[in-house]
């Protein structure tokens, strides 16, 4: 092979090459008036006249060196389409990692990223990944923005930006492993991007390479971490012109029918009924659209992982999975999540505009949802806007307006917020939003507001300096902010140390975090509620091995107004409950070990220490547990097992509070790209012991009632046939039971809660 390779790698070649280690980045594709069949084979001629790209340079987990492995990347553009050809070479024999798997669902394995920048404003770029079969992967990169709107599937669990994999663009490619490594070939449409409307126009383009093997991310250009954005270090594509896109117009009719089951007292009862829904997707401008949906289906295909809630004072965020949505959703993205539009339950109708005019974005949603999310009998209705303005090469100003009107009671939130990056690595961030609300307890107003004072992305060193502030009046029912009464700190310094090439340990971090909590009204004149104390440990090894230790001393108070119904219950008669003084020096510790992506990886954290136990106001131990294991015994099938468990004891006297068992299989197999069948199973296990006083250790009443132990046993099965040949196009049939029983896994007196099929079919007619 290695003849072979040298072969391939060595032989002079005519064409327009562009080193990006050398910094050749300025990049003049050349326009073909012709077309090639994708089939994975760049051996028409057509390829021979393509730009060449080479001279990658490692990024992750170490930066500013050569990559370890050469890759080749041919460009052109036609009219209607930009082409792309990959030869990745891979001299440490058969190590190319490659399944048959569902779209967005390839981060185990070897796959190359392509970003394009097209409105070249070093903020977002769209990303289509491709692994060496040909299985796509597509998304936005979002530098320096968190997952606000959505929140949803997200690769890579990054610092430098958020990947958003929740749109899906149609594009073509095809691959094939072979004896020197993987080839690939990509056509995207015109039809599929929003870009600029001038002519000529240049892109933004970096292309990313990842090496399952060795835990490697080599990019082309030769970007380095120590700059507080990503986008800004890629190449360009200049001088692109006459470029085709043609009519947008988009026309997705779906049929969806589902039948639901529920226990009766005559049996069981199943009902449900047909219905035709529809979406629109019109190219208003080359850098504008607009959708609407008409009685859509937002039926999930898959139940959320589940959460342990027992403990939990603030409520849990899920992320968003309905196709909806999902267009231009990152254009939603607000720092502390003002947007969310999993809010916006079961609506009748929707619309959305997203695109960019000029250098500012612009994205709105508006929905009516359904009459039985009103408290009014109303239809509420929904209406999310985002503005965002470029300011300079990287630095935005934004706007965000939302409102939800429900009969004559409304919530409306107004905000603004700037990113100013200075200096190339450090950036600063500020925030402001007031809401007015109405409802049956009256009128009231509120304020948030975020400060970042100063956040430094060093190669070696970094800092992050923080204030967030939400007044107890604050409300925002189209957004996610699920504390108030609140002003938190939060102070980081990161020191990281790089490995010589081939060392064990290729990077070492160590982060010290302190994150102070005040009541909103207490910030600055008396002392916190709550505050953490971090150490984190972060070691990247050779061969793609992580282990992570967390380190941390707590304190935490008990705010009396969650407590102002309870009452102790003495057997001769009852009295308040007298809120226990704050829990000081709670030490806690967790340790996660993450295996390579291989045929078999794994995941396993454990986690120890004492903590507050808030139902009942006392000191508690926890220990608990997450596994998860991947397993692909061959490129068609994939089976992953995940199992929290958790156990929480009583300090005063070590007897059980609480005990929550989640086990989850998924089992996925793929027929071909397009067709997969899915098994999903979990039991959600949780119990908890009847509360007691603190200090004396007698029943408590919550509301009058006495606070009786609370058993969940609920067992969850999802069957799935999915068809879905291009992003629009789909078939899925489908079975889900929910399932009860009064002991945890025995399996005997298994009661069925609820149970239901559903059909749906949508085909996408694109103009």
């Amino acid at each position: 092979m290695l003849p072979l390779l040298l072969a391939l790698q060595g032989t002079p070649d005519p064409r327009p090459t562009y080193s990006g280690i050398a910094k050749q980045l300025d990049v003049r594709i050349p326009r073909i008036e012709a077309e090639a069949k994708v089939d994975g084979r760049l051996d028409e001629p057509v390829w021979q006249g393509a730009a060449l790209l080479t001279g990658f340079s490692q990024y992750r987990p170490v930066d500013g060196r050569p990559a370890e492995d050469s890759t080749e990347v041919l460009v052109w553009y036609a009219p209607d389409a930009i082409w792309f050809g990959v030869r990745a070479f891979e001299p440490h024999g058969k190590v190319v990692r490659a399944t048959l798997a569902d779209r967005d669902n390839i981060d185990a394995d070897d796959r190359i990223e392509i970003l394009l920048d097209t409105y070249l404003d070093h903020r977002r770029a769209t990303l289509f990944a491709v692994n060496p079969l040909g299985v796509q992967e597509d998304g936005v990169w979002s530098d320096g923005v968190g997952a606000g709107a959505a929140g949803g599937p997200s690769a890579g669990g990054r610092f430098d930006a958020t990947i958003d994999l929740n749109p899906d663009y149609v594009y073509e490619s095809r691959g094939h492993v072979t004896d020197w490594g993987f080839e690939i070939e990509v056509r995207i449409p015109f039809k599929s991007l929003r870009y600029q409307s001038a002519d000529p126009q240049d892109w933004g383009i970096q292309i990313v390479r990842e090496a399952q093997h060795s835990g490697y991310e080599e990019t082309w250009t030769p970007a380095v971490r120590a700059n507080a954005s990503f986008l800004i270090q890629s190449g360009r594509l200049v001088g692109l012109t006459a470029l085709r896109r043609g009519v947008v117009l988009d026309l997705t009719p779906e049929f969806t029918t589902k039948v639901n089951g529920a226990p009766a007292p005559a049996g069981y009862d199943y009902r449900g009924t047909p219905e035709v829904a529809g979406n629109v997707r019109w190219g208003v401008t080359q850098n504008l659209s607009l959708t609407a949906t008409a009685n859509p289906d937002f039926s999930q295909v898959e139940a959320d992982v589940g959460q342990v809630t027992l403990n939990e004072r603030f409520a849990l965020f899920y992320p968003e999975k309905r196709p909806f949505f999902l267009e231009g959703l990152e254009q939603f993205d607000t720092p502390n999540s003002l947007i969310y539009t999993r809010r916006i339950t079961q609506p009748v109708f929707g619309a959305k505009l997203a695109g960019k005019v000029g250098g500012t974005g612009i994205a709105y949603l508006g929905a009516v949802d359904n009459a039985d999310q009103s408290a009014t009998g109303a239809h509420p209705v929904y209406n999310m806007l985002r503005l965002r303005r470029d300011l300079g090469p990287t630095s935005t100003l934004g706007l965000v307006y939302t409102d939800r009107v429900d009969g004559h009671d409304y919530n409306r939130v107004l905000g603004a917020d700037a990113r100013v990056v200075w200096r190339n690595v450090w950036f600063s961030e500020a925030q402001i939003a007031s809401a007015w609300t109405r409802d049956p307890s009256g009128g009231r107003a509120g304020t948030l507001w975020s400060v970042t004072f100063a956040d430094r992305t060093g190669r070696a060193y970094g800092n992050h300096f923080e204030l967030l502030g939400v007044e107890p009046t604050f409300q925002d029912t189209s957004g996610f902010v699920n504390r108030v009464d609140y002003v938190a700190g939060r102070t980081f310094n990161r020191l990281s140390w790089y490995g010589r090439p081939g060392a064990l340990i290729e990077q070492l971090t160590t982060i010290v975090g302190f994150a102070p909590i005040w009541r909103y009204g207490d910030f600055g004149r008396r002392g916190t509620v709550e505050d953490t104390l971090q150490n984190y440990w972060i070691a990247n090894l050779r061969g793609g091995w992580q282990a992570l230790l967390n380190l941390s001393l707590n304190h935490f108070g008990f705010d009396p107004s969650a407590y102002a119904g309870y009452q102790v219950d003495r057997t001769a008669d009852t009295v308040a409950f007298t809120v226990p003084h704050p829990l000081y020096h709670l030490p806690g510790a967790s340790l996660t070990v993450n295996t390579p992506n291989r045929a078999v990886s794994a995941s396993a954290t454990l986690t120890t220490g004492a903590i507050p136990l808030f139902p009942e106001a006392s000191e508690g131990r926890q220990l608990a547990f997450t596994a998860l294991a991947a397993l692909r015994p061959t490129p068609a099938l994939r089976v992953e097992l995940r199992w929290v468990h958790e156990r929480l004891t009583r300090a005063r006297d070590g007897s059980r509070f609480s005990t929550a068992n989640i086990p989850r299989l998924k089992v996925e197999y793929q027929l071909t790209r397009s067709i997969f069948v899915r098994y999903v199973g979990q039991y959600f296990a949780q119990d908890q012991v009847a509360l007691r006083e603190p200090r004396t250790g007698q029943p408590l009443l919550v509301n009058g009632a006495p606070a009786g132990p609370a058993v969940t046993n609920d067992f969850r099965n999802d069957l799935l046939f999915s068809y879905k040949p291009i992003p629009g196009t789909v078939l899925f049939f489908g079975y889900g039971s929910s399932l009860a029983e009064p002991d945890a896994f025995r399996f005997r007196n298994l009661t069925r809660t609820s149970d239901g099929f559903f059909v749906k079919l949508s085909y996408l007619f694109r103009m």
